[in-house]
């Protein structure tokens, strides 16, 4: 008896670390000091001396069920955006810009191949996100995973300079809101969406007039990662006074995570895009609107507050950045919350 026996091949994590590394060489950064295949990953913080209180910023999250849109498609090259996405984007909403990422994968049975791809999706979330892979893990757990399935999470370090946090404690009346939209679904909810449609390989690969694609193409739509739109405005000068990741709980439960006690967040339904797979989801599956606005992200998957006279200029960032933004809605004087009209 030995480990491979056991269900664990020991020359298959190698193979995998072979067929990662070029993905992850796409990835560096000036101030990564180690090379993959450490005990740890090293990132020298000497660039930043220049700022006056230099603040880390941490993330952390994995993909959810979506995961099992992916093993019925055998498809695993985008889920890593994913897994970034959900990382990056809560650390630019505080105002910090990532710097590194590292990835936990868990498996029943490790096929290097496969690894690869989900570790070419990961860092490719890197590229956009500007973050270096400086690390991570692939434990095989025979017994505990079935062979051909897995489970994908990762963390994310960033910075920002004390003064330039996003807090919204300057945030007051009249304030506007701004939204850029999502690429769908993004990485919430799936467990609702696995209800509504079924999930056989055949439904999946439906293809419908109104998405343009097939249904698991639409539900497999990587998360927007948003870190160059909220970089374009800062470069711009316009102060973002408040910022949300539109994540599970959709509107209701995040948009009023980035208010102060003396504000309420008023938002127009009709002010933006909504994804047809929204449409399909509530129709299907019979999900009241307001259920669909407290579990989805229903088309904006960040919000900003900005100044009035800064509206433009900020809307002009966004597109610059190669994202659609919208005027959702604006800050009004009250308890803290959210009206939805």
């Amino acid at each position: 008896m030995d480990y491979k026996n056991a269900g664990v091949d020991i020359e298959a994590g190698y193979q995998a670390v072979s067929f990662m590394k070029e993905h992850i060489a796409s990835t560096m950064r000036p101030e990564v000091l180690t090379d993959i295949g450490g005990f740890s990953g090293a990132f020298s913080m000497k660039s930043f001396q220049n700022m006056e209180e230099p603040t880390l910023v941490s993330g952390t999250d994995g993909v959810g069920t979506k995961l099992k849109i992916a093993f019925l498609m055998d498809q695993h090259d985008t889920i890593g955006i994913d897994c970034v996405a959900m990382c990056v984007n809560d650390i630019a909403c505080a105002g910090g810009d990532p710097l590194f990422f590292l990835d936990y994968i868990a498996c029943g049975k490790n096929e290097p191949k496969k690894i690869a791809k989900i570790v070419s999706g990961v860092a490719e979330g890197c590229r956009q996100a500007g973050a270096a892979l400086i690390g991570g893990e692939t434990a095989e757990m025979p017994g505990f995973y079935p062979v051909d399935e897995y489970d994908l999470a990762g963390f994310s370090v960033g910075i920002v300079d004390k003064k330039d946090m996003i807090t919204g404690k300057d945030l007051k009346e009249k304030d506007v809101l701004i939204g850029m939209a999502s690429s769908g679904i993004h990485s919430n909810g799936y467990s609702l969406v696995r209800k509504v449609f079924r999930m056989s390989e055949e439904a999946l690969q439906t293809y419908y007039e109104s998405l343009g694609q097939t249904l698991g193409e639409t539900l497999l739509t990587p998360t927007k990662i948003y870190v160059k739109a909220l970089q374009s405005i800062k470069k711009a000068g316009v102060t973002i006074k408040a910022c949300s990741h539109v994540t599970g709980g959709g509107f209701y439960e995040n948009i009023p995570r980035m208010l102060n006690d003396h504000t309420h967040a008023y938002v127009e339904k009709n002010s933006f895009q909504r994804p047809i797979i929204f449409d399909m989801l509530s129709k299907d599956g019979d999900v009241a609107e307001d259920m669909m606005y407290n579990t989805y992200n229903m088309g904006i998957g960040m919000v900003v507050a900005v100044d009035p006279l800064q509206v433009d200029p900020c809307m002009k960032a966004i597109q610059d950045a190669g994202e659609t933004p919208y005027v959702i809605g604006e800050i009004r004087a009250g308890e803290k919350g959210i009206t939805l009209s």
